[in-house]
This record gives C-alpha cells, sequence and structure tokens, in this order.
C-alpha cells in the first residue's frame, strides 16, 4: 500500500487542533489508516543512504509517514486527508463539487494520429488558485502518488499541469513523427527535437524510467496550442513556458491516456483535492474535448452515483445491528452522503472522490469502519467444517524435520535468480531450460524464476564456504516451470534439495538422505512399484556421477557429484555431493 509522508505540523494546522503520536495514531486507526512511522527528513535521509547521506541541509521537522489503502486516491495528499478526518469526525460536511462550463469554454482536439501511441486525453482548469509553498508541493506529490499508483508508472496515465495565462486555446492533442518536435523542456535553456531529449534523458534519475514507454513508436504524443507552443510531450516531461509555480492562478490540467477511465479517475482525483484553493471553492471549470472519433465531451465528469443497500445484510456481514436511520449517519461520516429509503433499505450517494467504491460490498466495509472494528462482537463462527493444512504443505514440514534430523542445515533462497545461474554456470543453455522470463527485470540478479532449487544452495555455500566443513544444506520449496497445458502458462513443483560440501564428495551421504526420505515416506527399493536409480549423463555432474531418481519407473530428480567447472562457477573449491527431486507425486 502507499504511503504518504505529512507534516506534522501542517497536518495538526489543518485540522484545527495538535494531537500526540498516540493519540493520532488512534485516530488514523478508527478511519481505517496506519500511522506507520513518526520520522524526518533527516532521519528519512539517513534510513535510506546511510552514514554517507548528505544531510546538513535536511529538514528536522516532525513527518508523519501514513499507510493508505492503495484505492483511495483522495487520501493521497493532506488536502484529501484533512478533509476526510475532518468530515470523519463530524468537523465539516462532505463538500459538493460542481463543474462550471462558461461561453468561452477552452477546447481540445484529438487527432486521428494519436490512435498509434495514446489515443485519450481529458482536460480541466482551476481558476482564480491561491497556492503557497506547501500548497504547491502538495500538488506536485499528489502527481507524483498518482503516477506511482493508478496510473501505473505513467503507462496508463501521464498528468501534464500548466499555467493557463502563458498559453492560448483551443489546443490541440497530436501524434508527430520525433523529429517535427521541437521545444524547450521543463526546467532546461535548449530547445530539442524529440530524438535529442530522449538522448538528453538516458542518464535523469527519474525521468529515464519513462522513456521507453514511447521510445521505440514512429510518432510521439504531443499537446500544443493555438501558437504552436508544445505544452508537454508525454507521459515524458512538460514544455518550460507553461510551467506552474506558486504565483500561477490559473491551472490547466490534461491527462493523456491508454486507458480512459483511468484517466477521468486521474482527473477527477486531482480537481476535487484542489478545487478549495479556488476563489469559489470546489467549482471547477470544465474543457470541451473533440475526440478524433468527432465525439465531443466535457471534462472533468465529477459524476455521482447512487447504489442503494439493505440494512439487514448490512447487518449480518459486519455482526451488528444498527438501524436505517444509524447507517446512514455512520456513511455520512465516510464522504458518503446516504438517506433513509425505509427501514431495511439506504440509498447512498457516490461522490467524485470515491472511486474506490465499486461494489455494494465497499460501502458495507466504511459502514464497519465507522461503526469502529473495536466495537464489532467477537463471536464463534457458526461453521460446522475445521481447517487443515494443504496436504502438500504438511508432507514439507515433517520432511523438513526429518532432513534437519540428518543433520542438514535449512537454506532458504530467492525465488528468482538470473539466466546463467539456471545455465551457464550449470553447463547448459538457456533456450533448454523451461525458464519463466522477467520481461523488465530491474538486475541482472533477477532475470527468470528458479527451475532448480541447486543454484540457489549453491550461492549460499559460497557466501559460508569460510565455515568449518562439512557444510550440509538443504532447501524444500517451490520451482517454476512454464507449461503450455497451464492456464497461466506456468506451474509451481515443489521440490527438496540437499547438498554435501566437503573435501571429499560424500555421494554416500547424499544417497542416504534420499534412503532416509524414502524410508519415512514408506517407498521400497522397487523398479516397479517403489524407487530406483539410473545412470544417466548430465553436463552440470561429473562423468559416470549422475543417476535419474526413478519412482515407479518415471523420472522426479537427479542425484550426482558436480562437474569442477560448475564448482569454479560458483566459486567453490571443494567437492559438492547433491540430491535434487520432487516431492509432489508422494502426496
Amino acid at each position: 500500500m502507499p504511503t504518504i509522508g505529512i507534516k506534522r505540523d501542517q497536518l495538526f494546522g489543518s485540522l484545527g487542533r495538535t494531537y500526540t503520536d498516540d493519540e493520532f495514531q488512534e485516530l488514523c486507526f478508527e478511519f481505517g489508516l496506519e500511522l506507520d512511522e513518526v520520522t524526518t527528513e533527516k532521519q528519512m535521509l539517513t534510513k535510506e543512504q546511510g552514514d554517507v547521506a548528505e544531510t546538513q541541509d535536511a529538514s528536522e521537522e516532525i513527518i508523519y509517514r501514513i499507510e493508505i489503502p492503495a484505492n483511495r486516491y483522495d487520501l493521497l495528499c493532506l488536502e484529501g486527508l484533512v478533509n476526510g478526518l475532518l468530515v470523519f469526525q463530524r468537523k465539516r460536511e462532505s463538500p459538493v463539487y460542481e463543474k462550471v462550463i462558461p461561453k468561452n469554454i477552452e477546447k481540445m482536439f484529438v487527432t486521428k494520429t494519436t490512435a498509434q501511441i495514446r489515443p485519450f486525453v481529458v482536460g480541466a482548469i482551476l481558476r482564480n488558485v491561491t497556492l503557497d509553498k506547501d500548497r504547491y508541493a502538495n500538488f506536485i506529490d499528489l502527481q507524483d502518488k498518482l503516477h506511482q499508483n493508478i496510473c501505473r508508472k505513467r503507462t496508463l496515465v501521464a498528468i501534464g499541469t500548466h499555467d493557463l495565462d502563458t498559453i492560448k486555446g483551443p489546443f490541440t492533442y497530436d501524434a508527430k513523427a520525433p523529429k517535427d518536435i521541437r521545444f524547450i523542456p521543463l526546467n532546461q535553456t535548449k530547445e530539442m527535437d524529440g530524438e535529442e531529449l530522449m538522448n538528453f534523458y538516458t542518464t535523469h534519475a527519474q525521468l529515464k524510467a519513462y522513456l521507453p514507454i514511447i521510445r521505440d513508436s514512429p510518432v510521439y504524443p504531443v499537446i500544443y496550442d493555438a501558437n504552436n507552443v508544445v505544452l508537454s510531450l508525454p507521459p515524458i516531461i512538460n514544455g518550460d513556458h507553461s510551467k506552474i509555480s506558486v504565483d500561477t492562478k490559473n491551472i490547466f490540467i490534461e491527462c493523456t491516456a491508454t486507458d480512459l477511465t483511468k484517466a477521468k479517475i486521474v482527473l477527477d482525483v486531482i480537481v476535487t483535492l484542489f478545487s478549495q484553493y479556488c476563489s469559489e471553492p470546489f467549482k471547477i471549470e470544465g474543457v470541451e474535448v473533440h475526440n478524433a472519433d468527432d465525439t465531443i465531451v466535457v471534462y472533468p465528469e465529477l459524476g455521482v452515483r447512487t447504489e442503494n443497500v439493505f440494512v439487514d445484510k448490512m447487518n449480518k456481514y459486519i455482526g451488528i445491528e444498527s438501524t436505517a436511520e444509524e447507517i446512514a449517519d455512520m456513511l455520512s461520516k465516510m464522504l458518503l452522503k446516504a438517506s433513509v429509503v425505509n427501514d431495511n433499505e439506504v440509498s447512498v450517494q457516490i461522490p467524485p472522490t470515491r472511486h474506490d467504491v465499486i461494489h455494494a460490498a465497499d460501502i458495507i466495509e466504511d459502514v464497519a469502519i465507522a461503526y469502529g472494528y473495536n466495537k464489532i462482537e467477537h463471536t464463534i463462527p457458526n461453521i460446522n467444517t475445521v481447517g487443515g493444512m494443504y496436504p502438500l504443505n504438511k508432507l514439507t514440514e515433517l520432511l523438513r524435520v526429518e532432513l534437519a534430523q540428518s543433520g542438514f542445515t535449512e537454506g532458504l533462497t530467492f525465488t528468482l535468480c538470473s539466466k546463467d545461474d539456471v545455465a551457464k554456470k550449470m553447463n547448459k543453455t538457456i533456450e533448454e531450460i523451461p525458464a519463466v522470463h522477467i520481461a523488465n527485470p530491474k538486475t541482472a540478479e533477477f532475470q527468470i524464476a528458479r527451475t532448480t532449487l541447486l543454484p540457489g544452495l549453491l550461492k549460499t555455500l559460497s557466501a559460508n564456504k569460510k565455515m568449518p566443513l562439512p557444510l550440509k544444506l538443504f532447501e524444500i520449496s517451490d520451482v517454476i516451470l512454464k507449461d503450455d497445458e497451464s492456464e497461466v502458462g506456468a506451474r509451481n513443483e515443489r521440490r527438496l534439495c540437499a547438498v554435501n560440501y566437503n573435501k571429499h564428495a560424500g555421494f554416500e551421504v547424499v544417497h542416504g538422505i534420499l534412503d532416509r526420505v524414502m524410508q519415512v515416506l514408506e517407498v521400497p527399493w522397487d523398479k516397479t512399484n517403489g524407487y530406483s536409480l539410473k545412470s544417466i549423463d548430465d553436463p552440470s555432474y561429473f562423468p559416470g556421477r549422475c543417476a535419474s531418481i526413478l519412482y515407479k519407473g518415471t523420472s522426479i530428480g537427479k542425484l550426482g557429484i558436480l562437474h569442477p567447472t560448475v564448482l569454479d562457477a560458483f566459486e567453490l573449491v571443494n567437492p559438492v555431493s547433491v540430491v535434487e527431486l520432487t516431492v509432489e507425486p508422494f502426496v
């Protein structure tokens, strides 16, 4: 869930009173939030960067880090949080938002070429806004939070905000070849075309992550005004000409998107939270968007919809006994206006700030929060069944005990690994490995999902090779294998892997572990109805020192001594014997 950092003194000033840390934590809990941490900017820098962090200019002002539900976009900044808490405490009525359509409404024209890259755009205007340093910072921070959250790092939606007094409508949303787009990017002095801009921001700490979204496209999206002044190159950067500041009075907001629904939600959130700073609070000026299919829509929608819920169902689901009047009153604390239809039905109005409410269950959850989780009476569930451990997990736990009693130490390694870990280092090619690949890996260490437990244990041995010999490790965990017959194209397989690292290969040690596992599983040494071994050649193992483990004639694993080149690849200097097998056939 997203976490927001709010300056404590600014928060208390907006709430109209001060709280102790415990009091505010209790208030957050009652409202369905969690006060995650009380810190300062200096402490945060030290925690993130260690003792090398440059903290001399960092503030010592107290910051509350508050964990917000992922779908509560209306709480991602100070303005939304304060509004929610004040309404919850009945110190303020829930705002009513109004869309204003002036006679000379600003227009946005969309060309057909945008369908190749980002086909949708929405817009709105905040008139006569009064900003200060803190409000401006909150406005920018909200955009960042939305970009990381619902916008999915700008892949679905990109937000652009502009000083309306520096540009002239009507506006055009187009898609052009990179060489045909020229403008001065935000906070720069040199004019660039699309290709130069891509090269320029390749090393930028924040923006480089967004370049792949459009870099390989033959056209880039661009918004410009009636004078051909470029407002933005979404989803990368705005133009410097129309940048906003604390002195900006009229803010033009545009959101380009590949998902129109998400764009409308993002626009609603921004304008509703910051329209309180307009000279006429909670009034938002519309923008007329002329789409490429000749349809005309005025945004923002600011839609209010009605949902009817039944009192008996809510009482049953939550475990309370409240009347319709009491439930309507509780919902009003949660920014939902409600009215009583009859003794068993409540009509709920869902405002444009509460896009998280998509079902009656969401309304029931809000009733439970307003009632108070701690006030709900604890009852024993009226169910005749009992829970039990998943059979595969139960077998896993029993085998863990057996291997630990045999003198082996359990390891827990990463599910993701590099391609080399399962291929090159194991004397194999990645093409022959049925591995699930990560589409855009952040690091070379985590490129694929592991197909064997062995590389993780060998890395563990390498990191602990200074420990006294012998080193005997085991792990019982899942591997992930590509499977065309599976619904998702891959499947998990529970495996057991044990390694013995010593001055001598110790093949008899891992063979003994195999025998002990089969003994406790009551599997006899029998080629037909039990287990047996069959000599095979495997490039990961020493020639003539590898066997396939057969169960009822079917291979379920391997047993052997690793090849010296594998040991060298993992920087091991002593022999390693290995047993690895799947345990699923024994459930």
